[in-house]
């Protein structure tokens, strides 16, 4: 536990929070660009800028733009320039390129009407590719016009995935690959037109050509698939697949010698869950190389757009490891072994390596993402280039967790933690909070969260695991939760095993440390941990209280209204046409007669992914039985309050959650 001026983190301290992002190193080696985020409640908005410091440490890092929206800064091969994103909230958002020096004014070389997701030069510094949705114009009008819903034509559905949680509708406003002259001499060309999204950017080292990432099949909506495509620079011909529809395939990454591609796999879409594995492809053959070999890992951690990295003969990919991301080396050509580049109990939030230089945002339990450097090779020295978490722990004191393993009902030895209040006396026994993660196909690990030091300042215990279904362990283990029925790989289904792991972890928890209060237990977690908090109060009367989050209550109404409605049955092996019963008898919905604990339901009006009608049917139906749940709903808010909501919302559900606890743990 650090020292501070006073005890914890409050609610209107998530206005202090700021953390470094996507780092980018300088061609020469000697600098590296980033991304500083700041949240600003009283603006009630987010400021992006770009960063720039020497990658020796010799100086601090220093702002480079003003912002507010400045993002994306991506180096010029010779090194001279700097092109960056400006992201903005509203109104049209553009490419900017400055000269690397600073000082001088920056060109916009391009504007389109949303956000850009991806930004890269040409081998020869003339081009910049980007990502970004390109809207119908009959529908949405011309680049700055706005146009009234009301005064809009009916939307004409065919395919399924017609809109994505946080952006709205997506099919008439579709991911496009384009590009722009770095001098912008010349309006923006669309590579990839057409309604199919596209993603994931590569030039071929000679620049003639772009890989990128897309379902362009009929029956893409149905099968998951996603393929590799090259397409020419100049925008001559058509796109040029790569590789046999079958697979969903993503971040292609072209080799120094611009005869392979470096990706990332899922093998069998809706057979799900799946390890994201490291391949190569050798173009001209076709053939594939598996690089992943026998590290029963995931090589896609979970909110990471790092793509794969060429270093000479090898590729650098993000590895997930029992609580940890980790940057792994692989022999391109599938030979030899697969080895470590950076370890520790740390989380890599992302990463980026040239001339022989590495230099990664890392964040631990304490610590906010913090931009770190070092020599590639496995020996050199780390150099911490940022602190941006020394203000903040400099006057409010850290909560650090233990880690510690339960025994679930079956014998499984579960990943566990817990963290205790910041200000707790000897002897004194505290009400602790069972926190469950989202997926369930991510972790929990060693990065500062934020909720996390909030409820230890509020004078909780707190106490969280990875069960079974998680990330960052074998693929048995994430795959442990697929339904009974599944074809392969079956298991207990949601609500099984996992169930059993998260109350093995709080009972486990009681036994070991003797500041929990065991008769002053509450269980909350968001979207499957908002699932798997109302399958344990449908389940279990241990905890006095509860909070379920933008949680799913009904699988069968879920399959039918999610955004990525009919993903689902990769878990349970059918569709829900073909068995409802399989959704229905996994529903915490289909228990609520024997919820009896008092329960917050928070839930976002316009969530996609979860929709809001998921905490309508719990309120209703706890309501119709007599029971007094209370409901709170966040408007103009997606999946994402908790990480990206806006500020001030963060901090009101925050509040909610604290005096909620509080009021029912309190000591009788």
């Amino acid at each position: 536990m650090s020292t501070g001026t006073r005890p914890g983190m409050r609610p209107d301290d998530i206005g202090a929070l700021r953390q470094a992002e996507d780092p980018r190193v300088s061609p020469d080696g000697t600098t590296v660009a980033f991304t500083v985020t700041d949240v600003e409640i009283g603006e009630n908005r987010y400021r992006h800028r770009i960063w720039t410091g020497p990658a020796d440490g010799s100086e601090p890092a220093r702002p480079f733009s003003a912002g507010p929206d400045d993002q994306l800064a991506r180096w010029s091969p010779d090194g001279r320039l700097l092109a960056l994103a400006v992201n903005r909230t509203d109104g049209p958002c553009q490419v900017c390129v400055l000269p690397a020096t600073g000082g001088g004014e920056r060109v916009v070389v391009a504007e389109v009407a949303t956000k850009l997701t991806e930004l890269e030069w040409s081998p020869d510094s003339r081009l910049l590719a980007f990502v970004a949705r390109e809207p119908d114009i009959e529908r949405y009008g011309t680049l700055g016009e706005r146009r009234s819903e009301r005064d809009m034509s009916p939307r004409r559905v065919t395919r399924l995935y017609s809109r994505l949680n946080g952006h709205g509708f997506v099919f008439d406003r579709p991911n496009h690959v384009m590009v722009v002259p770095a001098d912008g001499s010349r309006a923006p060309l669309t590579l990839t037109p057409g309604p199919f999204q596209s993603s994931g950017i590569s030039f071929s080292p000679d620049g003639s050509r772009v890989a990128f990432s897309s379902a362009r099949h009929d029956t893409w909506d149905l099968d998951g698939a996603v393929d590799l495509w090259t397409v020419a620079a100049d925008g001559s011909g058509e796109p040029e697949r790569l590789t046999e529809t079958g697979a969903e395939y993503s971040s292609p990454s072209f080799s120094p010698d611009g005869g392979r591609i470096a990706y990332l796999v899922d093998p069998t879409p809706y057979d799900s869950p799946r390890h994201l594995r490291l391949g190569v492809l050798e173009i001209e053959s076709g053939r594939h190389v598996d690089l992943t070999g026998d590290l029963d890992r995931n090589c896609g951690p979970y909110g990471s757009a790092r793509p794969p990295l060429w270093v000479g003969d090898r590729v650098l990919s993000g590895v997930e490891d029992a609580g940890d991301v980790h940057v792994y080396s692989f022999p391109a050509d599938g030979s030899g072994k697969f080895e470590p580049v950076v370890e520790g109990e740390r989380w890599i939030g992302g990463w980026d390596a040239a001339a022989g230089v590495l230099a990664m945002v890392a964040t631990s339990p304490t610590r906010l993402p913090e931009l770190v450097a070092r020599p590639l090779e496995a020996s050199g020295e780390e150099r911490l280039l940022t602190d941006l978490t020394g203000p903040f722990a400099s006057r409010v004191a850290l909560s650090a967790p233990v880690a510690f393993t339960a025994r679930s009902a079956d014998g499984t030895e579960v990943p566990c933690w817990a963290m205790p209040p910041v200000a707790v006396e000897a002897g004194e026994r505290v009400p602790a909070l069972l926190n469950v993660h989202g997926g369930p196909f991510t972790q929990y690990g060693n990065r500062f969260f934020d909720e996390f030091q909030l409820q230890a300042a509020a004078g909780f215990g707190v106490v969280y695991c990875n069960p079974r279904g998680s990330s960052g362990y074998s693929e048995a283990w994430g795959r442990a939760v697929r339904w009974p029925g599944c074809e392969t790989d079956p298991g207990s289904g949601w609500g099984g095993v996992d169930y059993e792991d998260v109350m093995a972890c709080i009972e486990e928890a009681c036994r070991r440390f003797d500041w929990i209060d065991p008769d002053r237990l509450g269980i909350l977690g968001g979207s499957y941990g908002g699932y798997m908090t109302s399958w344990v109060i449908g389940h279990s009367d241990r905890f006095k209280a509860a909070c379920s989050e933008r949680a799913c209550n009904n699988l069968l109404t879920l399959e039918f209204n999610s955004d990525i409605a009919t993903s689902f049955k990769g878990y349970v092996g059918a569709s829900h046409l073909e068995n409802p019963e399989a959704y229905l008898s996994r529903s915490p919905i289909s228990f609520v007669g024997e919820m009896t604990t008092p329960v917050l339901i928070l839930h976002s009006e316009e969530d996609l992914r979860c929709p809001i009608i998921q905490a309508e049917e719990l309120f209703v139906a706890l309501r119709l039985l007599g029971r007094e749940p209370v409901f709170v709903r966040f408007p103009a808010e997606s999946h994402e309050l908790s990480r990206a909501g806006s500020p001030r919302h963060r901090v009101q559900r925050a509040e909610l959650i604290l005096e909620w606890f509080g009021e029912h743990l309190a000591a009788g």
